[in-house]
């Protein structure tokens, strides 16, 4: 059965409409519409797309536990290509429940930025009521350039103590695969399948050959600098997550030019180290004025994922109109981690997954006070003043 949501503003992802109804059926969204059709759910001041969060620890450092009980980072050992994320997340943290409250509805889980290579991420539902449930698809291996990997010194296993043996830990483990899939190409099909690749090799045959993607931690330009060296010699795909210390346009355009995005942030989180000294809400100018394709994080929990929406702020007075800042978190998260194609944006044949808000989002008294996933009611604010 068809269900209607009335909307003063409808921010679809990709434009603002106003006085129209957003229509859905089972999970997905049927068409905007000037008219009703079934039944009407309710009248609201705004509606905006489901929130993404595309870099997250959620559900793996939880709320109400101690940091020892935290199962961001495996400490075992420095590549590990085979660990997933998905693994760790436990649906019971109540930081999930506060992230829908406030409309954030998927999350990427990342593994932590502890190892060269942390594994494998995760695109969840945040309402899932266990992983397997959450689980929607993959997003990549985790790898860290920079301070992250050598500070991890005291783990167990082989461990940089420089910005050079983490590089060439990572370059080791490629060119053995690489040089393996050159002889494979210059043997007759027959004899190709005797050259045998290791449960962990396949995972870096598959990088190498450009059906994974590499979510690489970073924050400064000489270290995207040398994430630039490695795609040159590999011809891998990455993303660069973070880049916060950046404060020249100069290696964005860089990126821009070669159309490899940026995961953008944490913002108003605590620059806690020395690799963060040039960290600052007013380098958002250089991403922006560079044309590099980019979305924005929280890495919760460094900040909280529920508080996505508020950085935003920062946007706004860079100049961004409020619906370009709304895309930001819905539709072109959604590309980076290439979950477009069924989330994002409010267009049919996409998820009926939306927050329902009872003034204008950007004032500080708005809420959600209807929150809708694949077409089912998973909150609703009934408080009565």
């Amino acid at each position: 059965m068809k269900q209607s949501i009335y909307a003063r503003t409808l921010y679809t992802g990709r434009e603002v409409l106003h006085d129209t109804y957003l229509i859905f059926e089972d999970q997905l969204i049927a068409e905007v519409s000037s008219s009703p059709e079934g039944e009407l759910l309710g009248s609201f001041e705004a509606v905006t797309p489901a929130f993404i969060d595309p870099h997250s620890h959620i559900g793996m450092a939880r709320a109400g536990e101690p940091p020892a009980e935290a199962e961001t980072n495996e400490r075992m050992e420095s590549v590990l290509a085979h660990a997933d994320a998905l693994d760790s997340v436990q649906m019971e943290d109540s930081s999930f429940g506060s992230s829908v409250e406030m409309g954030v509805l998927y999350s990427c889980v990342l593994p932590g930025s502890g190892n060269i290579i942390g594994g494998r991420a995760a695109v969840i539902r945040n309402y899932g009521r266990q992983t397997t449930e959450a689980f929607i698809r993959r997003a990549g291996i985790k790898a860290a350039f920079g301070y992250n990997p050598m500070s991890t010194r005291e783990w167990k296993g082989s461990r940089p103590f420089t910005r050079m043996g983490a590089l060439s830990i990572l370059r080791s483990r490629l060119s053995t695969v690489a040089q393996k899939l050159e002889r494979q190409s210059s043997l007759p099909e027959e004899k190709a399948t005797e050259i045998e690749f290791s449960y962990e090799e396949e995972v870096f045959r598959a990088l190498l050959e450009r059906k994974e993607v590499l979510r690489v931690h970073v924050h400064k330009d000489d270290d995207i600098a040398a994430l630039l060296r490695l795609v040159d010699e590999f011809g891998i795909r990455v993303t660069v997550e973070h880049s916060c210390d950046v404060h020249d346009p100069h290696i964005y355009r860089e990126l821009a030019s070669r159309d490899i995005p940026v995961v953008y942030g944490p913002l108003d989180s605590f620059a806690y180290k020395v690799e963060l000294k040039n960290e600052d809400w007013r380098n958002i100018r250089h991403l922006i004025d560079s044309g590099v394709k980019f979305g924005l994080m929280t890495d919760h929990p460094v900040i909280l994922q529920r508080n996505l929406l508020l950085t935003l702020r920062w946007f706004l007075r860079h100049g961004y109109d409020k619906q370009e800042a709304i895309e930001l978190i819905s539709r072109r998260n959604a590309e980076i981690i290439e979950i477009d194609d069924i989330l994002g944006s409010l267009e049919a044949g996409k998820m009926a997954s939306f927050s329902c808000w009872n003034g204008d989002p950007f004032e500080l008294s708005a809420y959600p006070v209807l929150v809708v996933g694949e077409g089912r009611v998973l909150f609703s604010d009934n408080y009565e003043k």
